[in-house]
């Protein structure tokens, strides 16, 4: 069943009746495991993704065995990558410790783990799904935030970029590094900002953090990442907004295009 193991199998006719129903229910929710009814009954759990990586793949990773569901763990860099189940080629970057998300201050001390760097350079398992290489400004990597996320542990997003929006972003190519410049993206407003490193000091969560406006905190904060050119050396640009900001929508998750269709063009 979907590779699920019951411990022990009861015939249906020695159970009660209530737990019968709900064997039924179970055994037809594994069967279509990619449906909608079932993927949002799987996202209920607001801890899913830590039971996965501190429950499963982290112990995994620890005894030297095979990362169970995540696709690779890097304990010394702190970091797993788990396929996501909503997308055709869609990552995520999830911290193996308990990091609850953006709002997080442990994630701005210096020598802290690099995850935007990490989360770049995991982006060619993007590809390899896809199975052709991507232009850096075709990749996205987005985090949401505290209010706009259903999951209370750190992930980054890691996934195709929408086209409209590469074409959108593209005259910032060239932009002085480390400067904000307003601008509008699917109707809502965000500022961006293109920079030539994604650690350090040019962290995206550094770089927003430390330029929040009076009034705004990292909970409400938003930050995608893209490649600013076709080539990686042309740097990233950084996209924020905020949930507390004029049409601000605290995600820029739609920003991402999760068919990849960029990735299935001729």
């Amino acid at each position: 069943m979907s590779g699920v193991r019951l411990a022990q199998y009861v015939p249906r006719t020695q159970m009660p009746r209530a737990l019968s129903i709900a064997f039924a229910a179970l055994t037809a929710c594994l069967a279509v495991l990619a449906s909608t009814a079932c993927t949002h009954l799987a996202a209920v759990d607001s801890n899913a993704l830590w039971k996965i990586v501190g429950g499963q793949c982290v112990p995994a990773a620890q005894a030297s065995r095979p990362p169970g569901p995540c696709t690779k763990v890097d304990l010394q860099a702190h970091y797993a990558l788990l396929k996501d189940i909503n997308g055709a080629a869609q990552y995520l970057l999830i911290p193996t410790d308990r990091v609850a998300g953006i709002e997080s201050p442990e994630i701005l001390y210096a020598g802290s783990p690099e995850y935007w760097a990490d989360a770049w350079t995991s982006r060619h398992y993007v590809e390899t799904r896809v199975k052709r290489t991507l232009a850096a400004d075709q990749i996205g990597l987005e985090i949401n935030s505290a209010h706009r996320r259903s999951q209370n542990q750190l992930h980054i997003h890691i996934d195709c970029l929408r086209p409209d929006v590469t074409s959108a972003l593209a005259p910032h190519r060239t932009d002085s590094p480390n400067t904000w410049r307003e601008m509008t993206l699917g109707g809502n407003r965000y500022r961006v900002m293109r920079v030539t490193s994604l650690k350090d000091a040019s962290n995206p969560f550094r770089i927003v953090a430390r330029s929040l406006p009076d009034g705004q905190a990292m909970d409400t904060q938003t930050i995608l990442v893209t490649g600013a050119g076709a080539d990686a050396g042309d740097g990233w640009i950084v996209v924020n907004s905020s949930l507390d900001g004029d049409d601000g929508t605290g995600t820029a998750e739609g920003l991402l295009d999760h068919a990849c269709r960029v990735g299935t063009a001729g």
